[in-house]
């Protein structure tokens, strides 16, 4: 107890004196910085007083990397920009954009700016500034606090860094980092993403730089991304046939490569292109022994399965599923707008930097419920609706950046964050058309412009927009979706029966159950027809249904959703499931079987396999052939609707009787073609016999 005491006394006479104020304090590197600004003789020149103190602290350290002071990055802004960017209403916000775009584009040209602890500091900063940029929104945040940023500023932000995100799946990049922290992205995990980043990069640099499939790479310079199968505890399969071979699969980013595993090296790789072959087809596939369809955990890339075993789950396969597909996607794009140069090298930059990301995701999260395509631009564009709208503006941009923003930037090269073909060659990875001339990739800039929101940031919204329209939309069929078949006929029957009371009216107009109506509608069905305005009467029954949509929405605001009310069928016991079942494949089985005895017949008349028949038949062929030929159309229908509406009036009835009584007897006189029943084996010896 002494000691315990001693020792008590101890640590508070430390508190008292301030010698444990480092480790009891959190703060943040704006308060530092703030009070190291507070206490420089310099502080009024570099103090700009339309922003914030977390705003003038990032405008700060960007004007350390310029090498300037922040009243010319003030001035330079001032010059540059256009009276809409400089309005009063967005002018902290937009003059930080511009400071952060300058200086995040000379950051990032050296090689190891990932790995930088001050460089992910200052982007991270950047968001936090972003928030809140004015003098006027300085109480927003609380800079001795533990710092998180929103979705909206990573959204801006993080895209001027393209190995960081892209503006098309920020949004989503943004909820995985932040699924465990309520939607604000901390520091401690951003960090650990960029961690992940750096890693997965100099694993794709030393893959492309060794040995690896050298001699089929050289010719087109190809990059390896993705290597899998070298571990005994996470084998690679290759099914072909019933015949099943281990080995190591690799992907480049331009086809796809196996290589089988024999006694003590690989084979020759096998290569399915991915950037010629477009019509190549990449899906989910089940394998199992000897051919059999058991285990969803293959990939089929025809016309081989790849299949990735794994004890649990299927995770191995969604990703490189995603994966292949984001280079055939992206290849896809290039072939379809007619991409080249370093255009073509830039959408190529940006499937590489989305399958890098993944890949950091992959290390850093424990989650396995990760979507994979989400985080892929050209799988995301596939997948949401308007994604070709998405794609159709980012080859827009393609082929005006050059021309248009190209010669513009050197003039106002802040006013655009860099390009994804810039970070790549900043990285070191040099390919296509750009590694013979690194200087062009600097002749691109990025997806952001200050102030503005590009045509490819408006799709993207727009995009997006539509598709919590169809969430939404899936949520009410998934939540009217009902088991069983007697179910859903019931629901079906609910939902067809004002079709059927209205087929059930017609059809007592047509069987003149009441004579005056049958009459009445005959007579005026008639002289529509005879006018010539059938087209008209479709038209407006057209408009009275569009009446009746807008005057139900009228009367119907505010008011609860009217519910289809549908009497459940009774229960059945599995014996009783399987009788239902039984009789609806028997009467789908007697379907099929009058079909093809229809069908028989009719092969029978064109045979003339029954000689009488087929001359009548014929007979009536001639017969109709002329009256289309020569009688006007009007009429025609004229005649079609009399014989249809008049058969069973009072006038015709025995007669209609009488002759739909010859037609039966005449068409069962009819016989059927004869068929053949032959099996494979059979079919292969007439075939052997006829050689």
């Amino acid at each position: 107890m002494a000691l315990a005491s001693r020792t008590r006394r101890m640590l508070e006479a430390l508190v008292r004196e301030g010698s444990l104020n480092w480790l009891l304090s959190r703060r943040s590197s704006f308060s530092e910085e703030f009070e190291e600004l507070e206490s420089s003789p310099s502080a009024g020149n570099n103090w700009i007083p339309e922003l914030s103190p977390a705003a003038n602290i990032v405008v700060r350290r960007c004007s350390r990397i310029l090498e300037t002071s922040s009243s010319e990055l003030q001035e330079s802004f001032n010059t540059e920009a256009s009276d809409s960017i400089k309005h009063k209403s967005r002018y902290a916000r937009n003059f930080l954009e511009y400071c952060c775009f300058r200086a995040l584009a000379l950051s990032t040209q050296g090689m190891g700016h990932l790995a930088d602890k001050k460089f992910r500091r200052l982007t991270f900063d950047m968001m936090v500034a972003w928030e809140a940029p004015a003098a006027a929104s300085q109480s927003l945040i609380n800079l001795d606090d533990d710092l998180s940023i929103g979705i909206e500023a990573f959204s801006r932000i993080a895209p001027a860094v393209p190995i960081i995100a892209n503006v098309i799946i920020c949004e989503n990049l943004f909820e995985v980092l932040t699924i465990s922290t309520g939607g604000r992205l901390h520091f401690s995990i951003y960090e650990k993403y960029l961690n992940g980043l750096e890693r997965v990069i100099k694993k794709m640099k030393s893959q492309s730089e060794s040995s690896l499939l050298s001699a089929v790479r050289s010719t087109r310079g190809e990059k390896i991304l993705e290597v899998d199968g070298t571990v005994t505890t996470q084998p690679v399969l290759e099914h072909v046939g019933i015949s099943t071979w281990p080995g190591r699969l690799i992907l480049t980013d331009h086809a796809l490569y196996f290589e089988a595993l024999r006694v003590v090296s690989y084979d020759k790789p096998k290569r399915y292109d991915l950037s010629d072959d477009l019509k190549q087809t990449v899906k989910p596939e089940l394998t199992g022994p000897w051919g059999t369809r058991l285990f969803d955990k293959a990939v089929l890339s025809e016309p081989a399965i790849i299949e990735f075993p794994e004890l649990k789950g299927h995770t191995r396969r969604d990703y490189w599923l995603a994966v292949i597909r984001e280079i055939l996607y992206v290849h896809r794009f290039i072939n379809k707008f007619h991409i080249t140069g370093i255009e073509k090298d830039d959408a190529l930059s940006k499937a590489i930097l989305g399958i890098l990301r993944v890949q950091a995701i992959q290390e850093i999260s424990s989650s396995s419920t990760v979507c994979f395509e989400s985080l892929l631009m050209f799988n995301l564009c596939d997948k949401l609706p308007g994604g070709d709208l998405i794609l159709e503006t980012l080859a827009n941009m393609s082929s005006s950046r050059g021309l248009d923003w190209g010669n513009n930037i050197v003039a106002s090269g802040g006013m655009y964050s860099i390009s994804a073909l810039t970070t790549v060659s900043n990285l070191g990875v040099m390919f296509g058309s750009s590694s013979n001339n690194p200087s062009e990739a600097g002749l691109l800039v990025g997806e952001l412009a200050v102030g503005e929101m590009s045509s490819l940031e408006r799709a993207v919204k727009e995009s997006r927009e539509n598709y919590k329209k169809v969430v939404l939309a899936q949520e009410t069929v998934n939540g009217v979706k009902a088991d069983g078949i007697d179910t859903n006929l019931a629901v079906m029957k609910e939902l067809l029966l004002p079709v059927m009371e209205v087929g059930k009216w017609l059809l007592s107009l047509v069987y003149w159950d009441d004579p005056l109506k049958s009459l009445l509608f005959s007579l005026i069905s008639t002289f529509i027809i005879f006018r010539g305005w059938l087209g008209y009467t479709l038209a407006l029954t057209l408009v009275l249904i569009a009446i009746f949509m807008v005057v139900t929405r009228f009367c119907n605001q505010g008011r609860p959703l009217v519910e289809l009310k549908v009497m459940a069928p009774p229960s059945m016991n599995t014996m009783e499931q399987l009788l239902a079942v039984q009789n609806a494949i028997s009467q789908a089985e007697q379907l099929v079987q009058d079909g093809n005895i229809v069908l028989l017949k009719f092969r029978a008349l064109l045979l003339s396999i029954f000689p009488q028949a087929s001359d009548r038949f014929a007979a009536l062929l001639v017969f109709m052939a002329l009256i289309l030929a020569l009688v006007p159309s009007k009429f025609m229908l004229l005649v079609v609707f009399w014989e249809t509406f008049t058969r069973y009036s009072p006038l015709r009835k025995a007669s209609t009787e009488r002759w739909m009584r010859r037609l039966r007897e005449w068409w069962f006189s009819i016989p059927a073609a004869p068929v053949v029943l032959e099996t494979q084996k059979q079919k292969e010896k007439d075939a052997k016999k006829r050689k």
